[in-house]
């Protein structure tokens, strides 16, 4: 199943196209490799099913990467962004999330938020370098070794032309 919302926001640029469902395993092998509390299958199944915009980027040897998102009147939540971690400090994240950005402003979003782990510091310094601020913080969001880690959440308001 591909998202027909997904296409809506976006044309498909090189290397970039929507999710299907045949992309489950490779997205898991990902997924798996990069969270020590991974998304399960059947949570991207219903992201599919749903239609939320889910995109996967693709390198010389398959899925290197991708994003889901949520859309709902005039904002976006980026509810999963991932490049395999061998793959890291290549750009992949980066190019990844602005295009995630870009869909969302083309689906009618005005605003994008986001959480991630504050044990997660290159993630957030590409999302402060891609334009988002902290607004706040969820206590004991995630699943940690150790109990609960908080989120921080984050938001990017979007111009006409971004």
């Amino acid at each position: 199943m591909t998202s027909a919302v997904a296409t809506r926001g976006m044309a498909a640029d090189e290397g970039l196209r929507p999710m299907r469902e045949a992309d489950l395993d490779a997205v898991m092998e990902i997924e798996r490799r990069a969270y020590p509390f991974p998304w399960t299958p059947g949570i991207f199944r219903d992201c599919l099913r749903a239609d939320y915009p889910a995109w996967v980027l693709l390198g010389s040897d398959g899925i290197i990467g991708y994003g889901v998102l949520s859309v709902a009147a005039d904002e976006a939540h980026v509810l999963n962004v991932c490049v395999d971690p061998l793959r890291h400090g290549r750009g992949h994240g980066r190019r990844l999330l602005r295009a995630l950005v870009k869909i969302a402003h083309g689906l009618g979003a005005r605003r994008v938020f986001l959480e991630v782990r504050p044990s997660n510091p290159y993630a957030i310094a590409l999302y402060h370098d891609e334009g988002f601020n902290e607004i706040g913080r969820r206590p004991r969001y995630y699943p940690a070794r150790q109990g609960r880690e908080d989120a921080i959440v984050m938001a990017k308001e979007l111009l006409e032309d971004a």
